[in-house]
């Protein structure tokens, strides 16, 4: 009979190579830890296919042979237990069991004779395509093909056939039999408990890839229609405008197929292949950071709620398309109803788009059922993206988030979902993003084009090589935690059949919606473009040696290796000359060459569009810069006095650049800043702890280049404070008007051109800050006062700001 079994897999070897590639996914970066001890593998199905594909990946993975067998103490075992046989063609035999309860017992009783015995078991789960199980069983393919319990030989041949190129092969954290033993004994009660939990992670892992069961749009408009509150306000909107419900349920209907998706998986498979030529000629590598992160959350049956930054229209495709390749299933995505233009929008539709209008505008029929749409993607457990910023940032720093959709999300929970709804913040970060001259001409005053065919067309001749491209998972953010925290009687509020707006609602997801930008920025990527343009746009000139740039990079990139801003953020591992190489490659700097050496220097346009990068990555650099400056601006400072400055001026740009640190972390990283510049010889400590910098000149024109990355922030305080001393009693309107005023002028005499320094909303952040932080009272006519710590303030911040600047704030 082994003959045969052998007879037969030969025989299936080479059809299979031919038929099937497996994507690989690993939960763990060391799947073997102790090699000289025995590993096996469980599987959900005893199929030949299956088991095939496995020895093929287990080869690449130079992992021990799943066809093979373990001798343990003499005895022989098969290396891979299968929990279930496949299901009998005809429906009148019975399927039979597979022996993997008694290998498993088996095995646990070796480790009960052998004490230095401990086996790992890989659970291992192969994922043939991404078909999910259709809400309705019909006869059409698509349900042939379908994820199955145990499907039998034929149905798994035309599985193999059409889905064989499209298999996920995903191996889970090994689990030690050892420790089995110790948790839960050895008898025969533990190893069917254990193929139980075996058998409900494999089931998780295939949810979490295929997704629940689909829907039509046909069906989620019934389901919509039948829906308590949709059936309210139409039944409201026909009595106040005097119409039928007839023709009101045909408005509704209209607004439906405006908003929702059309998925298709056949579609998205398509696209997949397409994404992955385009990607290959765009970008060098596309870097992927704590992705691991989603696949717990799916297991432990999370509905999660991707929440990036907006930089390009690139996002919708790049993090769809990592979601995809790290083996989970594609989320719903909320697009601009700007986005909705042929063929655009029905190739959007297709891949789980579904579309949101700009404002609602006061339309309450609108707006009542795109939130139970959202709500029925939630209920039914479709994994949701969207971007609180709204639309895409045209400086490189995130926007202020607007938050209807965290809104309708905390809804959705006090509607009773009984699932955890997690929000997952992502940062995107390119080296290059294709609508970034646009972008100037419409901070400039041009008019926003509307998208179109012809505008793709464009983009799509001008796509060139775009270097590197860059997804961050950041610390995933439960909702149902955070409102437990914030608001411990929210469940009271919870009403399945009319939605609930309680008082505490908005300034509940006013603090969810700020947490989110932190979270999105502490996950930043730096990368050679960021770094190189934050150096070159603190330089005098714009322009520095080839050699003094090296220096600045190593400098920027120690400061962060060794004290950085974040455990999410991520630093690139090629030396600042390999670096500066990569950003000479994509045209981003000028190269001139004279006798001296090269020059690495920005054209003026070059200049401006290194600015969005810049801001890309401005904020992990605000701690470094504001120590830099205070040793560079004093002779010599108290330690305790540094720190306190340092946390008092952070704590004024937290709001403006979405800082996530509290005081006390900003204590922590500022001394770890000073034990960086004290370990590379550029500040020291005196025996009554005083910090100064050395004399080393060209150990000091680092520190003058970090110290240059917060200038602009402290102009743009010290215009405020300067002018609230003067000029208070004043109104809020007025004291923005003034301040915007002056920056404006300030930005043409120091030649600043950024649109972020002179916006009227970043001003009035800062203000409102300030306001907060204690430094601006309101008196009784609700005009705006200093108080009494405005006088140290204004002191700490002038003394920070060059002469030239105050001068001309003064005049």
């Amino acid at each position: 009979m082994l003959a045969l079994h052998s007879f037969f897999y030969l025989l299936l070897t080479f059809p299979l190579k031919l038929l099937v590639r497996c994507k690989i996914i690993t939960d763990s970066k060391s799947l073997i830890e102790q090699p000289t001890q025995p590993i096996f593998y469980i599987v959900r199905h005893q199929s030949a296919s299956d088991l095939l594909a496995l020895q093929g990946v287990c080869k690449k993975q130079n992992l021990p042979d799943p066809l093979g067998q373990v001798s343990i103490n003499g005895k022989t075992f098969n290396r891979t237990l299968c929990l279930a046989k496949p299901t009998p063609l005809f429906s009148w035999r019975k399927a039979s069991n597979t022996k993997a309860t008694a290998q498993g017992l088996a095995i646990l009783n070796e480790h009960v004779i052998d004490k230095n015995l401990d086996a790992k078991l890989i659970p291992v789960h192969l994922i043939w395509g991404k078909m999910p199980t259709k809400a309705r069983k019909d006869l059409k393919m698509s349900s042939l093909l379908a994820d199955q319990e145990s499907p039998h030989w034929l149905r798994k041949l035309f599985i193999v056939l059409f889905l064989g190129r499209d298999t996920l092969v995903r191996f889970s954290e090994a689990f030690s039999f050892r420790n089995i033993i110790d948790n839960h004994g050895s008898d025969e009660a533990a190893a069917h408990k254990f193929l139980r939990v075996a058998r409900f992670h494999f089931h998780r892992q295939t949810i979490a890839a295929k997704g629940p069961r689909l829907m039509h749009r046909k069906q989620m408009f019934n389901a919509l229609f039948a829906n308590p509150s949709i059936k309210r306000i139409i039944s409201d909107e026909a009595k106040s405008k005097k119409v039928s419900e007839a023709e009101i349920k045909k408005q509704a209907l209209r607004m439906m197929n405006e908003i929702a998706g059309d998925y298709s998986v056949s579609w998205l498979r398509f696209g997949e292949i397409i994404l992955h030529w385009l990607w290959k000629r765009l970008y060098n590598t596309i870097n992927v950071s704590n992705a691991k992160v989603l696949r717990k959350l799916a297991q432990d049956g999370h509905e999660i709620i991707y929440v990036p930054c907006h930089r390009s229209h690139m996002d919708y495709l790049l993090l769809s398309y990592v979601i995809i390749q790290e083996g989970l299933v594609m989320p719903r995505i909320a697009a601009g109803i700007n986005l909705n233009f042929w063929p655009a929008g029905t190739v959007f539709r297709k891949g789980g788009a579904f579309f949101i209008r700009r404002s609602f505008g006061g339309n309450r029929l609108y707006s009542t059922i795109f939130r139970e749409y959202l709500g029925l993607l939630f209920e039914r457990g479709y994994g949701v993206k969207y971007y609180t910023e709204g639309g895409r940032s045209r400086t490189g720093r995130v926007l202020s988030p607007k938050t209807g959709m965290l809104a309708m999300t905390i809804q959705s929970l006090l509607r009773g979902i009984d699932r955890p709804l997690t929000l997952v913040p992502v940062y995107l970060g390119y080296e290059h993003v294709m609508e970034v001259g646009t972008y100037h001409k419409e901070l400039s005053g041009s008019e926003k084009k509307s998208e179109s065919v012809f505008g793709v067309l464009k983009a799509i001749k001008s796509l060139r090589n775009y270097g590197n491209g860059y997804v961050n998972f950041g610390e995933p953010m439960n909702i149902n935690e955070f409102l437990n925290n914030q608001v411990p009687d929210w469940k009271d509020a919870i009403d399945p059949i009319d939605p609930q707006k309680p008082t505490w609602l908005t300034p509940t997801v006013n603090i969810l919606a700020g947490q989110v930008m932190e979270n999105i920025n502490k996950s930043a990527a730096l990368n050679g473009v960021a770094l190189i343009a934050l150096i070159l746009q603190a330089s005098k000139n714009k322009a520095l040696s080839k050699r003094e740039l090296a220096t600045q990079l190593n400098f920027f990139l120690t400061i962060q290796r060794q004290a950085p801003f974040s455990e999410q953020l991520t630093i690139p591992q090629e030396s600042a000359a390999e670096l500066i190489s990569h950003v000479i490659s994509l045209n981003k700097v000028t190269i001139t060459e004279d006798s001296f050496g090269s020059l690495v220097s920005l054209s003026e346009t070059a200049n401006l569009e290194m600015r969005y990068y810049r801001n890309n990555i401005l904020h992990t650099y605000v701690v470094p810069a504001m120590v830099c400056r205070l040793l560079d601006k004093h002779s010599k400072i108290k330690q305790d006095n540094l720190v306190e400055k340092v946390q008092c001026l952070t704590a004024l740009l937290k709001e403006d650049l979405y800082l996530y640190q509290d005081s006390e972390q900003i204590a922590e990283q500022t001394l770890q800043i000073l034990n960086v510049l004290k370990d590379m010889h550029i500040a020291k400590q005196s025996d009554a702890g005083f910090w100064s910098l050395t004399n080393d000149v060209a150990l000091l024109s680092q520190v003058h280049a970090m110290a240059e990355c917060i200038d602009e922030s402290l102009q743009r305080l010290a215009i405020i404070t300067s002018l609230i001393t003067r000029l208070a009693p004043i109104s809020k309107r007025e004291l923005e008007e003034k301040v915007v005023a002056i920056a404006k002028r300030l930005s043409v005499l120091n030649n600043i051109n950024a649109p972020e320094f002179i916006d009227k909303r970043a001003q009035a952040t800062l203000i409102s800050t300030t306001r907060d932080e204690g430094y601006i009272d309101m008196n009784e006519e609700g005009l705006l006062v200093t108080s009494d710590s405005m006088i140290e303030l204004k002191a700490t911040v002038v003394n920070l700001v060059d002469i030239e600047v105050l001068q001309s704030i003064a005049r």
